[in-house]
């Protein structure tokens, strides 16, 4: 997006998949973007704390979450920030691990998980998808139940991930470019937030972890991976 910006700023450009419209400069508010952009966003800072939720539903033991980030994407940060809202309530304690590399993330994780009763929450973020691989591998190694915001974390190994529907965002943005084709602009069309959601639970890591899914949380599964 950053860079379609510095080309045009009037030829419309309707984005999927961004986490912070406000944040990156890409609209004025959600409400009215104000320029020559529209679409919709790929999260809702409340849905952080359902992550958190949904790590002890699956893992009710765990006590200490260590919470990826990239400490130079404000949207990133933000989450944390609503995580924390959550956390107290959840008796939940949370440790921030900055995501700039493979070898920080590495001695993070492999220092947090020494303490025990650990858990990890991975958000959205380029540096942590980048690093899914490890990141997976580390869980497993030393056995931190995990929470991913990307479902293909838990395709790959990851324990559970709920995320917007992708698929999904792109039809709703043709939607808009046929809008703006007809002649409507994006100044006046609202950023839209994620309206269908995938729950997504690998079997085969929960029985390595030596945890029991709960019934009630396999029926809500859209997805289960054995």
């Amino acid at each position: 997006m950053q860079a379609l910006q510095q080309v045009t700023r009037t030829i419309p450009i309707v984005f999927v998949q961004v986490i912070d419209p406000i944040g990156g400069g890409f609209a004025e508010s959600l409400a009215r973007p104000g320029g020559n952009a529209t679409g919709l966003n790929v999260f809702k800072y409340g849905l952080s704390a359902h992550w958190l939720e949904l790590l002890k539903d699956i893992a009710p033991r765990i006590t200490r979450v260590a919470v990826t980030r990239n400490p130079n994407s404000i949207a990133e940060v933000g989450m944390l920030g609503a995580i924390q809202s959550a956390a107290s309530s959840l008796r939940v304690e949370l440790r921030p691990i900055d995501a700039r590399d493979a070898s920080e993330i590495e001695r993070a994780i492999t220092a947090f998980a020494h303490s025990g009763n650990g858990g990890l929450m991975v958000p959205s973020g380029q540096l942590s998808s980048a690093n899914r691989e490890l990141i997976i591998t580390l869980a497993a190694r030393e056995r931190l139940p995990g929470v991913y915001g990307d479902r293909f974390f838990v395709t790959a190994g990851g324990l559970i991930s709920y995320d917007p529907d992708r698929i999904e965002q792109y039809r709703r943005a043709a939607g808009y470019v046929d809008r703006i084709l007809r002649g409507e602009k994006p100044a006046d069309l609202p950023v839209q937030a994620p309206t269908k959601y995938n729950l997504t639970i690998n079997l085969k890591t929960a029985r390595a972890l030596g945890l029991q899914v709960p019934a009630t949380l396999l029926s809500r599964a859209d997805e289960v991976i054995e």
